[in-house]
């Protein structure tokens, strides 16, 4: 496949760090966590705790089937790259991240995500972006809040 008319707009293309400002928000898409997104994510990452394989387990916490905090935090970074950060994005730098509540098989997630700063660096055009990220599930109970500082590329011709 070759690139036969590159002054065409990429589809699904990301956003050059000049293309945001400070306070700018977005919101992703939403998406419900399933039974088989726990059992692939904990089969992958082997985190076999029992609140996470066994139905029935009763000496956890959180009621219900809970899922990894690292699921939803991978869940939600997936929308930011496949829409704000895809093709733009060149390295996460950065991640403070703070647990809120659960999120449960069943829950439908999303996030708001705000530009918090931005910092030329002054190498090809790149920038350093700080973003904070709110998670929610279902009707807008918050779950997860991080800050992410990422290395985006720029128009070269800025």
């Amino acid at each position: 496949m070759t690139d036969d008319e590159p002054s065409l707009p990429r589809l699904g293309q990301g956003h050059v760090w000049q293309d945001l400002a400070v306070g700018q928000r977005f919101r992703t898409f939403r998406r419900t966590v399933t039974e088989a997104d726990l059992v692939n994510f904990i089969g992958v990452t082997g985190m076999l705790e029992a609140i996470f394989i066994d139905a029935t387990f009763e000496g956890g916490a959180i009621q219900g089937r809970p899922v990894p905090a690292a699921l939803t935090y991978c869940l939600v970074e997936g929308f930011i790259l496949q829409t704000m950060i895809q093709g733009t994005g060149l390295a996460l730098l950065e991640l403070t991240q703070r647990i809120h509540g659960p999120v449960r098989v069943g829950d439908t997630i999303g996030a708001t995500v705000e530009v918090t700063g931005i910092k030329p660096t002054s190498k090809h055009g790149r920038a350093v972006v700080t973003s904070q990220i709110e998670v929610f599930r279902n009707e807008g109970v918050p779950v997860m809040t991080y800050v992410a500082v990422r290395l985006l590329a720029g128009r070269t011709q800025d």
